[in-house]
């Protein structure tokens, strides 16, 4: 049995067991060089079933247009448990991956980073899984505290566990509650509070969220079908 196929059945002990074993391959390095094309990726799926819809959409970063995109369907067993998201969720998400011949330069995905009781978010695991930049981005707190922020677009306070630097409570649109935004894999702070910040427009969500939300979800509805499909 592979890892990700083990990763569907795994005993939710055994599942922390590796989240605190692969917590030691956390790189928050600065990118290597600014990004051209980001990606968000989603996953949709009806409540009560095991099947997953997974949409990858990655945009030039400069126009913010979409360039390509991969969408995936796979089954799983794994059950919905807070803290334990990516073994649920990451088969899936691999599956997309995989298929994505337009790789972006950083992947963000619908879920934390390191803003994680053992530091182990969807972003994060999926970021060393594929050994790939990746940023969490999440509408609410699994884990931490953060102090007051501005109501402007772009006002941001630090998310701390203790006296750690965990992630940033991000206003993203002025008046609206905050996102929570934290590194994942190969990623600075700095990094993911900018690059988050260049994908905003009138929404609350960054475009690359939107957009791969929409397309797992016509996906789950049967009105897109799986497989990768370049855009420009």
């Amino acid at each position: 049995m592979g890892r990700l196929e083990y990763y569907k059945t795994i005993d939710p002990a055994e599942a922390k067991r590796i989240q605190l074993e692969l917590r030691k391959q956390i790189c928050l390095d600065q990118l290597p060089c600014n990004p051209k094309l980001v990606a968000g990726a989603d996953i949709s799926f009806d409540r009560g079933s095991d099947m997953m819809h997974a949409a990858i959409v990655v945009l030039d970063l400069k126009s913010l247009k979409p360039v390509a995109r991969s969408l995936a369907s796979d089954e799983t067993s794994f059950p919905y448990i807070p803290g334990l998201l990516a073994f649920r969720e990451i088969p899936v998400l691999l599956k997309a991956w995989n298929q994505l011949n337009y790789k972006p330069n950083v992947l963000l995905l619908d879920g934390h980073g390191i803003a994680h009781p053992r530091r182990m978010g969807i972003a994060t695991h999926f970021g060393i899984e594929v050994d790939h930049p990746t940023i969490g981005c999440a509408k609410s707190i699994l884990t931490g505290t953060h102090g007051e922020l501005g109501i402007e677009k772009g006002d941001k306070a630090d998310l701390v566990d203790g006296d750690e630097k965990i992630g940033i409570a991000l206003r993203s649109r002025k008046n609206v509650n905050p996102i929570y935004i934290s590194p994942g894999q190969k990623c600075s702070f700095d990094d993911t509070y900018e690059v988050v910040m260049q994908l905003l427009t009138k929404y609350k969500l960054p475009k690359t969220t939107r957009l791969a939300h929409q397309w797992a979800n016509k996906l789950r509805r049967g009105e897109a079908k799986e497989g990768y499909q370049k855009m420009q």
